[in-house]
């Protein structure tokens, strides 16, 4: 998902400022690495929105609500939580490279235990080997970044990282269409609802080994790059060296706050949401309880907007299929609705390439704050209206989320200075909004039997991304540097 395309991760970096001419001794010549890097960001990319398409799948199949239906959203961006301090320590001991094959081969197990998955028709076991999966993408999430900025000259890292979004756009453009096709339709006439017994086993079994086939050619590919990336193993010199920052919380710290987010992970799990929801807060909350850059209002107000921003957009990418299926809306067809999901998808990469442009004469903020709003005027209009108006209204939003990501990023790290890093670590802990938020919208639908009313969510969460964009607006004041609370 283009979200993720832009972070770094706690405790690991690399110099990135343009013109930072000490960083070029730390420039590495291989050139076919970074057709593999570029190749990280598409599969990333891809296999995050291809979330969108099981999703609806899964709800049929084991004919869930939608607060069940979330769960995958729950499970996969759970790890962002729990695997991110975790994932930059593997990093800094066995440098980039290793740790992108510790990433890919994690990817690559969570593909290959659908397997199992579908073999007993277990929806449990989906939900693990998305998490697994998930973990996985966060590993080498942790990588791709500094890989981009070692892979070059330090005066080009910003076009080389922009050229590698894009990549990941393409990504979640490319994968809901060829997923869609894949994995959606099934057997016609055919519904989970209508049986039950040896003949809802079976027919769970055979529509979820379309799933499996889509997961096991995804595992192939993993292992491929995970083998290429392999081979350039030793091609930088300075990988063992990996660039340490302080960490963001203490590992005494770190465990106490493990404690209720598992805890609070296993209460959603068995549908006990609210106070699940309130002890998975608790854990980041322990972690950087005290970090002064939580002190600084346009930072902390930043990253909470990452959080809403995350979640509002994977909340509407998951509803989509069984929004356009809805009679009032297009009425279309499980197949159908999912071809369409290239458009949400698409429209963020069309719409990062306008916005590159945008943001050279106007001021990031005011773009910013006029996006959202644009995304809640569509989202209120698709509400409203009926038939492909509504559809496509929907789906439009895709082209307002394009540059909200990296824009509160920017905004927020803006005169962090040497904290920028800690600052990434911080905002790459609040991706787990794409938990929370479609969890709770889901919840939503369920108790008001309307996926309209459920959109009331997304639409706050936009509602403070433009308050946080107007705030944003003039430039930061560079502020006295601090010392991180655990430096």
């Amino acid at each position: 998902m283009a979200m993720g395309a832009g972070l770094g991760a706690p405790g690991v970096s690399a110099a990135t400022a343009v013109g930072d001419d000490a960083g070029d001794e730390r420039q590495v010549h291989a050139p076919g690495l970074n057709y593999f890097v570029f190749a990280l960001f598409f599969i990333i990319g891809g296999i995050t929105s291809l979330n969108d398409v099981i999703l609806p799948k899964l709800k049929e199949l084991f004919t869930l609500s939608y607060t069940e239906a979330m769960l995958v959203q729950f499970c996969f961006f759970t790890a962002y939580l729990l695997i991110g301090i975790p994932g930059a320590e593997l990093v800094k001991r066995v440098g980039y490279m290793r740790g992108a094959v510790a990433g890919l081969l994690t990817m690559m197990a969570g593909c290959l235990l659908f397997i199992p998955a579908s073999q007993t028709a277990t929806y449990g076991l989906f939900l693990g080997a998305l998490f697994i999966l998930a973990s996985g993408v966060v590993v080498v999430q942790v990588v791709t970044n500094p890989l981009i900025s070692l892979l070059g000259p330090q005066k080009t890292v910003h076009s080389r990282l922009t050229f590698a979004q894009a990549f990941n756009s393409l990504g979640t453009t490319v994968f809901p269409r060829v997923g869609s096709g894949l994995i959606l339709g099934g057997l016609a006439g055919v519904s989970a609802a209508e049986l039950s017994g040896a003949e809802l086993d079976a027919y769970r079994t055979a529509e979820s080994a379309a799933i499996v086939s889509t997961y096991i050619g995804l595992a192939v590919a993993l292992a491929v790059i995970a083998a290429m990336v392999w081979v350039y193993r030793n091609k930088l010199p300075h990988d063992a060296g990996a660039a340490r920052d302080a960490a963001l919380t203490t590992p005494v710290r770190y465990l106490a706050g493990l404690l209720p987010i598992l805890i609070g992970g296993w209460l959603v799990i068995q549908g006990i949401e609210l106070p699940g929801i309130a002890l998975l807060m608790a854990g980041p909350a322990i972690w950087l309880w005290g970090n002064p850059l939580l002190s600084r209002t346009r930072f902390s107000f930043g990253a909470a907007c990452i959080f809403l921003y995350v979640g509002a957009e994977v909340a509407i990418g998951s509803l989509i299929v069984n929004y356009l299926m809805e009679s009032s809306v297009m009425g279309l067809s499980e197949r159908a609705a999912g071809d369409l999901i290239f458009l949400y998808w698409g429209g963020a990469l069309v719409g990062r390439i306008i916005g590159s442009a945008v943001l050279r004469f106007v001021s990031p903020g005011l773009v910013l704050a006029g996006v959202a709003v644009g995304a809640i005027a569509l989202v209120a209009f698709s509400t409203n209206a009926t038939g492909t108006t509504a559809g496509y209204s929907l789906l439009a939003v895709g082209l307002m989320n394009s540059i909200m990501f990296p824009t509160i990023f920017s905004l927020a790290c803006e005169k962090l200075g040497a904290k920028a890093a800690d600052g990434s670590g911080i905002i790459n802990i609040a991706i787990f909004g794409g938990a929370v938020i479609p969890l709770l919208t889901g919840m939503i639908a369920d108790a008001s039997g309307s996926l309209g009313t459920a959109m009331l969510l997304p639409i706050a969460c936009y509602a403070i991304i433009a308050c946080f964009g107007f705030y944003a607006r003039r430039p930061a004041k560079a502020e006295p540097e601090v010392a991180t609370a655990f430096e």
